[in-house]
């Protein structure tokens, strides 16, 4: 049965739990929270498949979580979400998968149990430090060395939407499988531009950060769910909870990400 992501409502709600969790009768049956085990510990490896934009506040997530749970040892695998839903998809463990859209985590069907949203993100066109390229809005994209995130990675998919809907034509010198690889380039100057998310640029001296027209209008919804066949159930689902709670959102929101 596919277990479809739970709008923002419902994910505001359950923003309350705490992250040792705690079980909650309100909402509808399919509104199943994360809960903790009787004494609220845990141990051994937690591994969670989150998408590339979410590297720097996952690893602050795990810090926090594994501060409360010191037997716990957080492992995230970092990748464009469309590589990282592959890889579950053909077999490999995991405990949590966070997206960077909804439409890779439908793909996980049956092995996502409960997907809720978290964050959303919206892009910029990320420069090198200083602007060498002259780049002043989304038209400059086809003037100048650009690449972009691949279409099958959410990055790629918000960017050809965002281009699309300006009447934008870009040649890409590449085509890359994650935001992180897109920054690479442009903060090593081997491309003028690249469409990133806003939250990629934060904090970087390296690069800067153009807003461009419409990009309020794309925005990507983040999904986060334990999987139903984790090798470490109970911490998979009270890092979900840790996610969802005050605590977590609130680390998100440090690093630039919207409500979701």
């Amino acid at each position: 049965m596919h277990h479809p992501v739970l709008r923002p409502a419902i994910v505001l709600a359950a923003a309350a739990l705490t992250f040792t969790g705690c079980a909650s009768t309100a909402g509808a049956p399919d509104a199943r929270r994360p809960v903790a085990t009787d004494n609220g510990t845990f141990s051994g490896d937690l591994t969670v498949y989150a998408a590339a934009s979410l590297q720097a506040v996952f690893d602050d997530m795990g810090r926090a979580f594994t501060a409360a749970h010191p037997e716990v040892r957080f492992r995230p695998v970092y990748d464009g979400s469309s590589t990282l839903a592959t890889q579950l998809l053909e077999g490999a463990p995991g405990d949590v998968f966070a997206s960077a859209d909804e439409r890779n985590m439908s793909r996980l069907e049956e092995r996502a149990l409960d997907p809720m949203l978290f964050a959303s993100n919206t892009l910029v066109i990320a420069v090198p430090a200083g602007n060498t390229g002259g780049v002043e809005e989304l038209a400059d994209l086809g003037d100048v060395t650009t690449v972009l995130c691949a279409p099958e990675v959410p990055c790629g998919a918000a960017s050809a939407t965002l281009l699309s809907r300006a009447g934008i034509t870009v040649e890409p010198a590449s085509l890359e499988q994650n935001v992180s690889a897109v920054l690479t380039k442009v903060a090593t100057s081997e491309a003028d531009a690249g469409l990133v998310y806003a939250t990629d640029v934060i904090g970087r001296a390296d690069l800067q950060a153009i807003a461009p027209e419409g990009a309020d209008k794309v925005v990507n919804h983040y999904p986060v769910a334990a999987l139903d066949d984790a090798p470490n159930a109970d911490a998979a689902e009270a890092f979900v909870a840790f996610v969802l709670s005050d605590a977590g959102l609130g680390i998100l929101a440090e690093h630039g990400f919207g409500a979701p």
